[in-house]
């Protein structure tokens, strides 16, 4: 029976390389930080790294890998279990504990990873009486949680607040008993953060609730580091925040649910990501308090990474490369095409620069970028550097990109 399988699965590989949607994984033989070593997949050799979501540098920070080793001796390996049985350590109820007080939430609740954060929230808390009206460029955690409830679906335009209040009006209409109103804090693949402010007027006036998956904005956005909710100053109107510990807060892997006291304790009962899944190990929560010690004192971390991110923006946009708008540490090179991006790709690894073209299905079609992601851990002449090699490629390309 596979043989025929086979020969389908390989048409479908063949398309997808000739339209040059490809991904090819590269591998890296050193630690995540600001400079990697390619050892296959690419140049081999140490290269700057442009694509990671290591925006503060705590990937390899000494203080996090010391504190990851103390929690192996400490705690050890795994927990072979679920959080109700038997998986759930001290250092699982304090990492909770100081979740919530750093996002201004209630309670928090730890997950696996964010993708099951999100894929937990929507069917524990919506039935098909209820509402979810979600942004359209909302990440695919979010939009294959919705797709696991009963709810009723609504969608709005990018950031779209005339849009976002006809769809609450159909909601309410429709005589939707809960209504929950979904976006990203920023949106990944074009860095352009959500107008909070103007989601929790709306989210008032027709009495919805608001959730936020800010994944790439806690850590690093907002005086302290607290997310697109501090940024925007509306910690307090926001019902749920997800996110992940694999970005900004380390790098590695896990994901929680911070929200009110009731919502939490709800997940903890009926969400099956929650309660069908090995517990976070626990040196990943050790060391998550570690992070969560220096964020206290990030301000040069989260400067840096600020200065490194208007520098490439300003110096990307004197040489003739489109640079969507914003001030995010994303910072995506449009280029239009999948193959010239994936081209421009291969072209700025060999001149010494790691980072990857996105196209689609990740991006619309037509919309083919590089995604750059700067870190605290660049320096000036990192950052110098890229562009140069970026301007190199282009060259070389014979490209018009930009």
């Amino acid at each position: 029976m596979f043989e025929t399988v086979r020969e389908d699965l390989r048409a479908t590989l063949d398309e997808i390389r000739a339209a040059g949607l490809h991904k090819p994984e590269r591998v890296i033989g050193t630690p995540q930080s600001a400079a990697v070593a390619v050892t296959a997949g690419g140049a081999p050799g140490e290269v700057l790294n442009f694509c990671a979501n290591n925006y503060l540098g705590l990937a390899d920070h000494p203080e996090v890998v010391a504190a990851a080793k103390d929690a192996l001796d400490r705690w050890g390996y795994g927990m072979a279990s679920v959080r109700f049985i038997c998986g759930t350590q001290e250092v699982h109820k304090e990492l909770e504990a100081r979740l919530s007080s750093f996002l201004g939430q209630e309670d928090t609740i730890l997950y696996s990873s964010c993708f099951d954060a999100n894929g937990g929230v929507f069917e524990t808390l919506l039935g098909a009486e209820d509402a979810v009206i979600s942004d359209a460029l909302n990440h695919a955690s979010i939009i294959d949680g919705i797709r696991l409830s009963k709810a009723r679906r609504y969608r709005y335009a990018n950031r779209d607040m005339a849009d976002l209040e006809q769809q609450l009006k159909e909601a309410t209409g429709a005589g939707a008993r809960r209504k929950l109103i979904v976006t990203d804090g920023v949106f990944s693949m074009d860095g352009y953060v959500a107008p909070l402010p103007e989601i929790c007027d709306l989210a008032e006036r027709y009495d919805a609730m608001v959730m936020v998956d800010d994944s790439h904005a806690v850590g690093f956005v907002g005086p302290g580091g607290r997310g697109t909710p501090e940024l925007h100053g509306v910690m307090d109107r926001i019902d749920i925040i997800t996110g992940t510990l694999g970005k900004a807060l380390g790098g590695a892997s896990g994901g929680y649910v911070a929200a009110r006291t009731e919502i939490v304790e709800l997940l903890r009962q009926r969400s099956r990501p929650y309660l069908f899944s090995n517990s976070l190990a626990p040196v990943i929560a050790a060391a998550s308090l570690k992070v969560l010690d220096l964020l206290e004192s990030a301000g040069d971390l989260r400067e840096q990474l600020a200065a490194n991110t208007a520098l490439f923006r300003a110096k990307m946009t004197e040489a003739g490369f489109e640079i969507l708008p914003g001030d995010h540490a994303i910072a995506p090179v449009m280029i239009g095409d999948a193959a010239e991006a994936a081209r421009m790709a291969e072209l700025l690894l060999e001149r010494g620069v790691y980072v990857i073209g996105f196209s689609y299905p990740v991006v619309p079609m037509g919309a083919a970028r590089i995604r750059v992601q700067l870190s605290a851990a660049h320096s000036t002449a990192d950052v110098e550097r890229a562009v140069a090699a970026f301007v190199d490629a282009r060259a070389a390309l014979g490209s018009t990109a930009g």
